[in-house]
């Protein structure tokens, strides 16, 4: 995606709390108190439970309690993690509800509940939350608004989640860092060398270099190198795949496109299950801002364009598997399977691609060895905070480019802005180019070209560049190396199936692939495949384009799922 957003608005956002007005100030919001009405409202959907003093309602990272509406008593939440240490969260009276978004998909919760005196409490599970969500509008919004707010405050106000213990700028620390921010999972990063509670968990849990980092879960467990896979099956964003269970819509890719595909198809009915290897919202979610994404007048970022989009596909009952690396296309036999990286299919009457794009990467020996220590292929509050007040080189020259440079410069010394060609007027939209040129650490260097990389084992050191027009050569001294160079489609998965790609790789849908499968300009090849968002060959490649192509692709599923009923009842 090219449109990249900091978010002004006053909507909570589950990624980044710093574009939330004052938590303090929506204490009615974040805790409200539910009267006799709403109390009334909320018993069809729910099961009365009583509690005795003391007794444990739910367990952190263990049970998926859904929410509870307490009736009499009081249920205290609190938190505790491998350190020792235990905080209260909320104690939750007559009137008031537990929980946040991670109960709308039956995740398990980061904290523990146990009862006050007796309790006597309504519980919806998530399919009942769900279904109240939908049922009670007006009482649902003040629902979900309170889960926005708690998931906010999880991660801004009252750090929890787990902890990441190792030195820093390791590259492990700062992929999982990466990965729990992006799908905003609350941590703590904490360096031993420094702290001591940290140095204690080094001293009990680590031996050797190939331990890094440790990860402290809530329940007081410790991980040590985990896989990102280990990490999400632990706070629930990577779910147990039912094998047997036939989805009507399985979507490949949680970028814009994809969300748009699970929130359309799944408030029509359809069983949605989304897949995505790395983080929800693609190369949308690590935008620092928006300015141009149709009703934003004043830019939204792109962690909470994209976090919406996912609350409210769960909202709807989609379900969303995070990392799961979609492998293999199998399109011999009906139903279709998606084969995961553990060997795992999941099975569906419908396919929809949205794999989007992959970070082209420069040909440079050793840049292998820099990744995630000195070179980046995204700007986000991540990587923005590493480089405060340094220098940085950022290397490309369109729009996402800009944006980063733009976004980079309100935390780096100096951003050096690199470009093969003359200028910025080719490949970048005019008002970034008057933004660059109107920010004073952002510096153009034109006719660059980038040479060779240079560090140890600590990370990234310098940068070393050719003149493509005869100038001398230039070298920078940073530990910091941004690359927007292009993208490539994320399509090698699927050359197995036989889905048609044209020569750059891009899948080909409607009438410029084999057949036209009724005119449904979506689909590709494969029959009840489609296509979608920055994969699809002649998609315009913005966040607005993709977002409808997922809305669009729902009424073209519905005919080809309708269609294959008619075969299926002809048959019989």
């Amino acid at each position: 995606m090219t449109d990249n957003a900091t978010d002004s608005s006053p909507e909570p956002s589950v990624i980044d709390p710093r574009y939330l007005i004052d938590l303090a100030s929506r204490g009615h919001q974040l805790y409200p108190v539910l009267g006799e009405d709403d109390i009334k409202r909320i018993r069809r959907f729910a099961t009365e439970r009583h509690w005795h003093d003391g007794e444990t309602v739910f367990r952190a990272l263990v049970d998926s309690p859904g929410m509870i509406v307490v009736l009499s008593g009081s249920l205290r939440c609190s938190r505790s993690n491998a350190l020792g240490h235990r905080v209260d969260v909320n104690l939750y009276g007559p009137g008031q509800f537990s929980g946040e978004v991670a109960q709308l998909s039956g995740r398990p919760p980061l904290v523990d509940g146990v009862a006050e005196g007796e309790l006597d409490a309504l519980v919806l599970d998530p399919e009942a939350l769900r279904a109240l969500l939908m049922g009670e509008a007006m009482l649902g919004e003040r629902v979900m608004r309170a889960f926005l707010l708690r998931r906010a405050r999880l991660i801004g106000e009252q750090p929890s989640g787990p902890i990441l213990v190792g030195p820093p700028g390791h590259p492990r620390v700062f992929e999982l860092e990466n990965f729990l921010s992006r799908n905003g999972q609350p941590y703590t990063r904490r360096d031993p060398a420094s702290d001591p509670d940290a140095a204690q968990l080094v001293r009990e849990h680590w031996n050797t270099e190939t331990d890094w980092p440790l990860v402290a879960l809530p329940d007081g467990f410790v991980l040590k190198n985990p896989s990102l896979a280990e990490v999400g099956r632990f706070l629930g964003t990577l779910p147990r795949i039912r094998r047997e269970m036939i989805y009507d819509v399985l979507v490949a890719g949680a970028g814009p496109a994809g969300l748009a595909t699970a929130v359309y198809a799944a408030s029509e009915g359809l069983s949605v299950m989304v897949l995505d290897q790395r983080a929800y919202g693609g190369q949308a979610g690590a935008s620092a801002r928006i300015e141009n994404f149709f009703g934003f007048p004043t830019g939204i970022s792109g962690h909470a364009l994209v976090s919406r989009a996912y609350v409210q596909a769960m909202k709807f009952g989609a379900e969303v598997a995070i990392p799961a690396p979609a492998m293999r296309l199998l399109c011999s036999e009906r139903p279709l399977r998606v084969e995961l990286d553990d060997g795992t299919c999941v099975q569906a009457r419908s396919v929809v691609l949205a794999t989007g794009a992959r970070y082209r990467k420069p040909d440079l020996s050793d840049l292998g060895r820099y990744e995630g220590r000195g070179v980046y292929y995204w700007a986000s509050p991540v990587e923005a905070k590493m480089c405060r007040k340094k220098a940085v080189v950022l290397v490309g020259g369109g729009n996402s480019a800009g944006q980063a440079a733009v976004y980079l410069s309100a935390h780096a010394e100096t951003v050096h802005l690199m470009v093969r060609g003359p200028g910025l007027e080719a490949s970048m939209s005019s008002y970034l180019i008057e933004r660059i040129s109107a920010t004073a650490n952002i510096q153009l260097h034109t006719h660059l070209e980038l040479a060779a990389l240079e560090g140890d084992d600590s990370g990234l050191s310098r940068v070393r560049c050719r003149s493509r027009n005869g100038g001398a050569p230039v070298v920078f001294d940073t530990n910091f190396l941004f690359l927007f160079i292009g993208a490539d489609p994320n399509s090698d998965w699927l050359r197995e199936c036989g889905v048609e790609l044209d020569r750059k790789g891009f899948v080909l849908t409607g009438f410029d692939a084999t057949g036209t499968h009724g005119g449904r300009d979506l689909e590709t090849s494969v029959q009840g495949v489609f296509a979608v968002g920055d994969l699809r060959a002649g998609s315009t490649k913005r966040v607005a384009a993709a977002a409808g192509e997922g809305a669009a692709v729902v009424s073209q599923i519905h005919a080809f799922l309708a269609e294959q009923a008619q075969v299926k009842a002809e048959a019989a």
